[in-house]
């Protein structure tokens, strides 16, 4: 639980939904949809910047997305790479940090590459982050987080009677990230799709009607107004 109920928005995630449904009411192929998708991810780094969100965890592939077809998927690995063919250097000029967090060894080798290298020439950056959810599962990384922590336990590096929230959460993907104060989720769908299933226990949620490729900085700031509008008690009584 946060311990300060301030309003300021350090961490956004996201749930970019609806790049098929918008490629075919515009009479594309699917993969069309996920290519415009790519260029709202731009349009949200740069808002992120312009209005002080110093971290951005986007839901980019989903543990249950290889049930896809596979030219689907294959085309969408392919998307990650041109995407940072595309918009590595403008990144790094920015002075954003790339991270990913998921089951990221299942990950295509080429594809992998080019995720890793963007982490890792972008390791020093500080005037941002930019987190990409990739074979993620909510249900997986907490399952995963268990398997370590039984392992250290069973090596006798901790005592399993010390184990509380804080320290489960040093035992998923990233410790370092902080959790989201708001989840925005596009195309006006309400689920939360096995994201990030721990640490949005206390977050805010903001449905938006509007498909992902047409996601831009007029609907981020949108959906900020609306964070900032809300009383968080985080089960307490203002």
């Amino acid at each position: 639980m946060p311990d300060k109920m301030e309003k300021t928005v350090k961490h956004v995630a996201i749930i970019m939904d609806g790049n098929g449904r918008w490629a075919k009411e515009n009479g594309l192929k699917h993969l069309e949809g996920h290519k415009e998708g790519s260029k709202a991810v731009q349009r949200v780094i740069e808002a992120a910047e312009e209005f002080g969100v110093k971290y951005i965890t986007l839901y980019a592939f989903s543990t249950e997305n290889w049930k896809r077809p596979k030219m689907e998927v294959d085309g969408l690995m392919m998307l990650l790479r041109t995407f940072f063919d595309e918009n590595l250097k403008k990144i790094i000029e920015k002075g954003v940090r790339v991270k990913a967090i998921g089951r990221l060894n299942q990950i295509p080798i080429l594809t992998r590459k080019k995720l890793m290298n963007a982490v890792k020439v972008t390791a020093q950056n500080t005037k941002g982050t930019v987190i990409l959810a990739i074979n993620y599962g909510g249900r997986a990384e907490i399952v995963d987080a268990a398997k370590k922590i039984a392992q250290d336990a069973i090596d006798k590096k901790i005592n399993i009677k010390n184990l509380d929230e804080e320290l489960f959460s040093d035992y998923l993907y990233d410790s370092e990230i902080p959790d989201p104060e708001l989840m925005i989720r596009t195309s006006g769908e309400f689920r939360l799709s096995n994201f990030l299933l721990w640490q949005l226990s206390y977050s805010e949620i903001y449905i938006s009607d509007i498909y992902w490729p047409d996601f831009g900085k007029d609907e981020f700031k949108k959906a900020l107004d609306c964070y900032y509008k809300r009383n968080r008690r985080f089960g307490g009584r203002k």
